[in-house]
């Protein structure tokens, strides 16, 4: 999915207007990695990127002293699709890592320090060329910047985040329709909102 270059920015949310949903990708525009065919294709278009939205997802730890085994999901957008690599699918590793710890494409995404460490800790992935937009986007030291927030001010949109679909079994196979979009989204909104703010940025040169 690709918004609009120049949608009106919201500098500031009326609580009492609400705004208009953001649209999100489309599951045809989602590929869950499965087999090596699957991999090969995910390989071929995300290294022809620059840069890429990234972000990872982990199955939550309710009880105290039981093991973060995380992630359990990588998500790798460029505009136009979404690839999810499940963790337990032993093929997925070679192309993640080749991506992850180039230099020549940039990975963009919000809150991403955990994710790098479990990914070194658990797949022995040194990131490379990572941009925490979290703290990119920042308008004060003692605030980060969250994707809602982004959607937010960049699009003039709400972005709907279910506390439900975050803290679900992201270690389930097959994954729900509802964890697939909101795996895939993670990951294209922060490309997305990248881009823009980028954009507003050179403007402003």
């Amino acid at each position: 999915m690709i918004i609009e270059k120049e949608p009106a920015i919201a500098t500031q949310i009326d609580a009492d207007t609400p705004l208009p949903p953001y649209p999100g990708i489309t599951l045809n525009d989602i590929l869950l990695i499965q087999n090596e065919a699957d991999a090969d294709r995910a390989y071929s278009h995300l290294s022809r990127s620059n840069v890429i939205g990234f972000d990872t997802e982990t199955k939550p730890v309710f009880l105290k002293g039981q093991k973060n085994d995380g992630p359990h999901l990588i998500q790798l957008a460029t505009e136009s699709k979404v690839f999810l690599f499940p963790v337990v699918k032993a093929v997925n590793i070679d192309v993640v890592k080749s991506i992850l710890e180039t230099q020549a494409i940039l990975k963009v995404g919000y809150g991403l320090n955990d994710d790098i460490k479990l990914l070194k800790s658990k797949l022995g992935i040194v990131t490379a060329n990572v941009l925490d937009l979290a703290k990119a986007m920042r308008e004060s030291k003692q605030r980060d910047m969250g994707a809602k927030a982004a959607v937010a001010k960049f699009f003039g949109m709400q972005l709907s985040k279910s506390k439900k679909t975050s803290t679900s079994n992201w270690a389930l196979n097959p994954l729900t329709e509802k964890q697939i979009l909101y795996a895939a989204n993670d990951a294209q909104v922060a490309l997305l909102t990248y881009q823009r703010w980028l954009d507003l940025k050179n403007k402003k040169i």
